[in-house]
């Protein structure tokens, strides 16, 4: 599988594209616990906010907290300032920005993040206005899963998968059912390894790094930050 196969790209952004500082993610759960009346451990607060348990809301039942209490709580901590600046953008996934940006074809974002958080961080890690949609999931686009949220991507992008090819990558397991119950194929990138995930996920093609899509090697480290885009909308990782 190449990028270059394939007439669409859609992306999940938080630990897919983008990943948070740890520092960042222990205050939020911090803050969640305050209110909540509730300590959040590290291995509790890591795997919610990886995912790393399948839906979270399951999660949130099997550790004994209200996933309707903890949503709210959990969105009203978070600092959209803080939360940006606390955010970098992975190099492989620059990687395949640019690739697709080369290759060219409808691109969007479809994502959890809410909209008052995805935007500023877009925006600092200079990928806004990168896609030419972007969704964040709500009650009324619904959750993935679901297909719905990639559906609507698509209709905004102008794609059906029954007569265009696409695809969708992200790093948990509802971001693989997604794409499948959508129509397209599914990329898994595995950001955390899976011993500590606990389990395999499957996808039409699983990754450790995303520039494997394009034939980088992964031999080199992680960096963080030094990524723009260019006027052209390409990102520069170098």
């Amino acid at each position: 599988m190449a990028v270059a196969d394939y007439d669409f790209h859609l992306f999940d952004l938080d630990g897919t594209l983008v990943d948070a500082e740890w520092e960042y993610t222990r205050a939020v759960f911090d803050r969640v616990g305050d209110r909540l009346g509730r300590e959040f451990s590290d291995r509790e607060a890591y795997v919610l906010w990886h995912g790393l348990g399948g839906a979270r809301g399951e999660t949130l039942r099997e550790i004994g907290v209200d996933p309707d209490a903890f949503w709210p709580a959990f969105h009203a901590v978070e600092d959209p300032v803080a939360r940006a600046e606390a955010t970098y953008l992975h190099d492989d996934a620059a990687r395949l920005l640019n690739r697709v940006s080369e290759v060219g074809g409808p691109t969007g974002l479809v994502t959890h993040c809410q909209e008052f958080l995805a935007e500023p961080v877009l925006d600092h890690v200079d990928l806004g206005g990168r896609f030419d949609a972007v969704v964040c999931c709500t009650d009324e686009t619904g959750w993935k899963p679901d297909p719905d949220p990639i559906e609507t991507a698509m209709g905004e992008l102008g794609v059906d998968p029954g007569r265009h090819r696409g695809y969708y990558v992200g790093d948990g397991e509802s971001d693989v059912a997604a794409a499948w119950n959508a129509g397209l194929d599914a990329v898994h990138v595995e950001r955390v390894g899976h011993d500590d995930r606990g389990r395999c996920v499957l996808g039409d093609r699983r990754v450790e790094r995303l520039d494997e899509l394009v034939g980088g090697d992964g031999d080199d480290a992680d960096r963080r930050g030094g990524v723009r885009v260019d006027s052209g909308g390409a990102v520069d990782a170098s």
